[in-house]
């Protein structure tokens, strides 16, 4: 992985390849892509060159909303594995996009007990290393 830090590698930088490069560079201007199949129509998250519905392998790519809803999460207090141990607590989630996958990501900027299940939330980008990552914010900052 590139970008490691001199006590080790970085487990939180995704390696863009070919086929993801699209995704990474739309996510460093701040916008979030899924994929859309033209044959059965239905949307899917994380990007695949098939449809995992219907297999089809005519898949675009599409600009997503930025809206998703908190489907559920966990708070983690203790993670080893660098750089996460120095970014504890930190609120790992699983997000339903507006337009329908659902996604894993982080939730920024909101304290444990403000939480809830449902609630709406907005699409940001946290730089890492080479690349910028969507995590989630609660839609009422902004």
């Amino acid at each position: 992985m590139s970008g490691a830090p001199q006590g080790g590698p970085r487990y939180d930088e995704p390696e863009a390849d070919a086929f993801t490069r699209t995704y990474w560079d739309a996510a460093a201007r701040g916008r979030l892509l899924i994929r859309r199949c033209a044959a059965c129509g239905r949307a899917h998250h994380y990007p695949r060159e098939f449809c995992p519905h219907c297999w089809s392998e005519d898949v675009v790519w599409e600009a997503a909303s930025g809206r998703a809803t908190l489907y559920t999460w966990s708070v983690v207090h203790r993670n080893d594995l660098p750089p996460f141990r120095d970014r504890t607590p930190y609120v790992a989630a699983v997000v339903d996009l507006a337009e329908g996958p659902r996604m894993m990501t982080e939730v920024v900027e909101c304290g444990e007990a403000e939480l809830r299940v449902g609630m709406g939330l907005r699409a940001a980008f946290r730089a890492v290393g080479s690349v910028a990552v969507p995590v989630f914010r609660p839609s009422h900052r902004g």
